[in-house]
């Protein structure tokens, strides 16, 4: 007796080659929106990390500069030690911010991530972006409001 050879006939092959083109189309956007909402995330903690600093320093009466800050500039924005990201105004209130951009996501790119101190020492986040033409509102931190 003659064994018959069994394999995938081409039909079923092109199925399968169909769903996981399927599954591809849906789960790559995905996960680039989540990568995206990382980067924003990560860059908007970054940034609220000198909240405190800043604070202590208008309480004192000093200078926000970046050194007086500890500012070290992130991959994520296009910020530089020579350019001060906080400024103190003579009533208390002020902001820190940050352009998105060095290796973001270049639909990131030229989005201002900013904190707004009120003159009772309350933060706000703020997002301007203007200069993102890609942006999607699930990028959006929680905390945050995009202008």
């Amino acid at each position: 007796m003659q064994k018959q050879l069994t394999g995938f006939t081409l039909i079923e092959v092109i199925i399968v080659v169909a769903i996981i083109a399927v599954l591809a189309s849906v789960a790559v956007p995905l996960y680039q929106g989540s990568i995206l909402k990382a980067q924003v995330n990560r860059a908007v903690s970054e940034l609220g990390a000198y909240k405190s600093v800043f604070d202590i320093q208008v309480t004192n009466g000093g200078s926000v500069g970046n050194s007086e800050l500890g500012y070290v500039p992130s991959h994520l924005t296009n910020g530089t030690i020579a350019t001060d990201i906080g400024v103190a105004n003579s009533d208390g209130s002020g902001h820190i911010e940050v352009t998105m951009g060095g290796s973001a996501h270049p639909n990131l790119a030229g989005v201002v991530l900013r904190f707004e101190r009120d003159i009772d020492g309350g933060w706000a986040c703020k997002i301007d972006k203007a200069a993102a033409d890609n942006w999607r509102s699930d990028y959006r931190p929680s905390a945050c409001v995009v202008l």
